[in-house]
């Protein structure tokens, strides 16, 4: 059996697939404790926007924390407070492509279906802000610190095309 070759290789990489992990185990904390938080005896008359913004809350902690350890582990760390300011802003910039595609499908094109909002928010938003996250994080999150002379960030700015 031959290995892939060009794009596909690249997504197969170990990096994207522990990237990808570390944010899907994000995406169960991020549903699980938002659903906790719902329904918990002490805590079911919260607003619901108050248990997603503290399920959402958990999980960049729980993703900063993955891909620090995981991900990008070799990664050299340069100012942590840079790092984690840098990844909630990036986080926050994600989450709003995915807000994005909503407000585009449901408010601009009137697709208003429960399918067409989660379509547009949780398949295509969520897609776009991934692929946003990943490569800010890598370029400038977990990456070396401004004006380094490192190959990895160098190589980041490559397209994926081969």
């Amino acid at each position: 059996m031959s290995r892939p070759s060009g794009i596909v290789a690249r997504l197969m990489s170990p990096e994207i697939l522990s990237f990808l992990a570390v944010g899907g185990f994000g995406y169960v904390v991020d549903v699980g404790v938002f659903n906790y938080l719902r329904t918990a005896p002490l805590l079911v008359g919260l607003d619901p926007s108050v248990a997603k913004s503290l399920a959402v809350a958990l999980a960049m902690v729980v993703t900063y924390v993955g891909n620090r350890a995981i991900t990008w582990r070799g990664e050299g760390a340069g100012d942590r407070r840079r790092e984690v300011m840098l990844f909630v802003l990036f986080n926050l910039v994600g989450l709003g492509v995915s807000v994005l595609t909503l407000v585009i499908s449901h408010d601009l094109l009137g697709l208003t279906s429960r399918l067409a909002d989660n379509l547009s928010a949780n398949v295509v938003g969520l897609a776009l802000g991934t692929a946003f996250r990943y490569w800010s994080y890598r370029r400038y999150v977990f990456g070396s610190s401004p004006g380094a002379d490192n190959p990895r960030t160098r190589e980041a700015s490559v397209p994926l095309a081969g």
